[in-house]
């Protein structure tokens, strides 16, 4: 092949960043089985990687033995199964990503108000399922305006919230025709998009017009990887391919190639990918936006380490002062590291 455009940004956002980072100091510092309800992110890599290590990844509570440690995913999990988790753990762990906190408190607000709630995701993904269940009796998940159509005639003031991971372009859609048939409808001043997922779409956008072949690097059930495909088939683009790791691409691609990557697909496996690539004329970085947003870890975590380095002061006889020297470096540590050097632990 000719030349790679490298989409920049691509790949962790904060919220991933600040999931794989929480469980990878779980499986550092407690014991073999974690239970993590649903998958952590959305990309079978990091899942592999954290399964061989002992942490096993539920789809329901009630699979999780009494007093093991848990961990909640980053797509948000509903109210009365995170109360579930803490009746079952005296350790549970929220790494939901803010972003998606954030709709959920919009559900919430707005159903206590008497509000019917339109939610724009997809039926079935685990962020849509645990904002649903924020306010079941007043959430209507659609997926598409033909689904929007079907709703009986809404009669309570009306809000539109929508999944963090969709494609501009298919919500922007809905939200116009929402708009049209509830011109007073209540939406949030911010945008419930999360900004990785809008930044990773527009640099898609932004190199997939010079490409004959897009490669999309993430998992099938990553809801921002599909997303990427549908920008870049949008965009025009002949051949586009999703990959989870380089050894699913075919020997035929030539020409000149963009390549992106999903929200939850780690540095390592795009970086694989465009070594397999090897472009004859070199891999050119195209970059849309600069991205620095940071999210702390989980609170449940820092107390932990907390408590993990005053036990471990006093063990060797020194003033034990709260602190937690173990995660002061957390903004600068990358959870792509992380997951490499979890390699160099033994497997289970």
């Amino acid at each position: 092949m000719t030349k790679v455009y490298l989409a920049e940004p691509r790949g962790f956002c904060a919220g991933v960043e600040k999931a794989i980072k929480a469980l990878a100091w779980m499986v550092r510092v407690l014991e073999p089985p974690i239970y993590c309800y649903h998958e952590i992110v959305h990309n079978q890599v990091v899942v592999d990687r954290f399964q061989d290590l002992g942490v096993v990844f539920v789809k329901s509570i009630d699979e999780i033995p009494t007093g093991a440690p848990v961990m909640l995913s980053a797509h948000g999990t509903a109210p009365q199964v995170v109360g579930r988790a803490l009746e079952v753990s005296p350790l549970v762990i929220n790494a939901v990503c803010p972003l998606v906190t954030k709709v959920h408190h919009e559900v919430k607000t707005r159903a206590q108000k008497g509000y019917e709630i339109i939610y724009v995701g997809h039926k079935n993904h685990d962020e849509a399922v645990g904002t649903s269940a924020v306010a079941p009796s007043a959430v209507h998940l659609i997926e598409s305006i033909e689904e929007f159509e079907t709703l009986k005639d809404l009669t309570s003031e009306v809000a539109l919230v929508a999944q963090t991971t969709l494609a501009m372009d298919e919500w922007a859609d809905i939200r116009d025709e929402v708009n049209r048939t509830y011109p007073e409808v209540w939406m949030p001043s911010k945008s419930d998009l999360c900004f990785a997922t809008t930044n990773r779409q527009s640099a898609l956008k932004s190199i997939a017009i010079r490409c004959s072949t897009v490669v999309v690097v993430g998992s099938a059930n990553s809801s921002n990887t599909v997303a990427l495909t549908k920008v870049a088939k949008a965009s025009g683009v002949a051949r586009v391919l999703r990959v989870n790791t380089s050894s699913e691409l075919p020997d035929d691609i030539s020409g000149i190639v963009g390549v992106t990557a999903g929200a939850s697909a780690p540095d390592e496996i795009i970086d694989e990918v465009i070594r397999k690539l090897n472009p004859l004329e070199g891999v050119e970085t195209v970059s849309q936006t600069h991205e620095d947003e940071y999210f702390p870890p989980p609170p449940e975590l820092r107390d932990l380490m907390k408590l993990l380095y005053n036990v471990a002061s006093l063990a060797f006889g020194q003033k034990a002062d709260g602190r937690s020297s173990i995660l002061s470096n957390d903004r600068r540590d990358k959870a792509s590291d992380a997951l490499i050097g979890l390699t160099k632990l033994p497997r289970i």
